[in-house]
């Protein structure tokens, strides 16, 4: 079950993650990726807490075992509408922990947001136990609406790519991982700097133009190494959340570091709820601490994929199962598309 080319995708039977197996799925696609799905839920409590949906009496292990195979065969069948065969998993107890040790495993980990609570919630919702800053491999979240309640739509093809971009070792990271996925994609890539609000102080100009100087550097070697990539390099004025956040209006994905000191790396320490993970109204690409400093014996080495990271085999992580699945026949995945992104139909 190890394998570096496989992409992770967590379903809870919210229509925000099986949007985000359609996403997940598309990508596997285009890139030569496989796909596992994971079903995850917890006792006594699971239809509270990990479901979408109440489905039987609480605290019944096998009815909630039922219910999980149930939703795993809806975002099979949604995978399957892609050309997309996908292996399925179940977790049980807490998924923020079990999901950090399976995050070793992969090439990349999908959620959706902006359910009504469930897995999302509980990968998200705190900066201590937050799946997109301890992950080993880096974590794509997809919105399901924009704040207003509107639904989302996603492209098939990704054109344009925002990466937030400082001088960290994690901001550094996120703007490979943005060139390559952007060259994966045949897409531009639009590279963001902030900067302070300079207006009205000394020496303005000169301060602007050190910033410059400093996004120029870091461009230059991602220049040499894809040359066939079109990078456009902007400084922006004020909060990186809010720059990130525009950007996602008309980019198809934004990707972001976890950790830094303050700039565009340090917007995931803050409350997620005011950060860019929560407002975004496009898929954010996150580039965790751990995947950067899991294979670190100096501060100057970094893992070049998900691939040199320390692995564990499903037997050492507790409460993951593998349990194939049949898929749902076709008409209830084509009706949970046409309810996920009515634009798409």
């Amino acid at each position: 079950m190890i394998n570096d080319k496989a992409i992770l995708v967590g379903v809870d039977g919210s229509h925000a993650s099986y949007k985000a197996t359609w996403w997940a799925a598309n990508y596997a696609k285009h890139a030569g990726l496989t796909l596992q799905i994971v079903c995850a839920y917890s006792l006594p409590s699971y239809a509270a807490v990990s479901f979408d949906a109440t489905y039987t009496a609480m605290g019944d292990d096998n009815a909630a075992h039922s219910d999980a195979q149930e939703i795993l065969s809806k975002a099979k069948a949604i995978a399957d509408e892609q050309g997309v065969e996908a292996a399925t998993l179940i977790v049980t107890g807490d998924p923020a922990s079990v999901f950090v040790e399976l995050s070793r495993n992969y090439n990349l980990i999908v959620i959706g947001n902006r359910g009504k609570g469930g897995l999302a919630e509980r990968l998200l919702g705190t900066t201590s136990s937050s799946l997109p800053a301890y992950a080993y491999c880096p974590i794509v979240v997809v919105p399901y609406t924009d704040d207003d309640g509107n639904l989302m739509h996603l492209n098939n093809t990704i054109t344009k790519v925002a990466v937030g971009s400082d001088e960290s070792k994690w901001g550094l990271k996120a703007l490979e991982i943005a060139a390559d996925f952007a060259t994966c994609w045949g897409a531009e890539l639009d590279v963001l700097s902030a900067v302070p609000n300079l207006k009205g102080i000394d020496g303005e100009d000169d301060v602007l133009k050190s910033y410059e100087d400093d996004l120029e550097v870091r461009i230059k070697p991602l220049q040499e190494s894809h040359p066939n990539l079109k990078i456009n390099k902007r400084i922006v004025s004020g909060p990186a959340v809010s720059a990130l956040t525009k950007a996602s209006y008309d980019h198809d994905v934004v990707v972001v570091g976890s950790r830094g000191r303050g700039g565009f790396t340090g917007l995931l320490l803050g409350s997620t709820s005011q950060g860019l993970l929560q407002h975004a109204v496009g898929p954010v690409y996150v580039v965790p601490r751990k995947y950067v400093e899991a294979a670190e014996s100096r501060l100057d080495t970094v893992p070049s994929s998900p691939a040199e990271v320390p692995t564990k085999s499903l037997e050492e992580i507790a409460g993951v199962e593998e349990v194939p699945v049949a898929k749902a026949e076709p008409e209830v995945a084509k009706e949970i598309e046409k309810t996920i992104d009515p634009e798409r139909q």
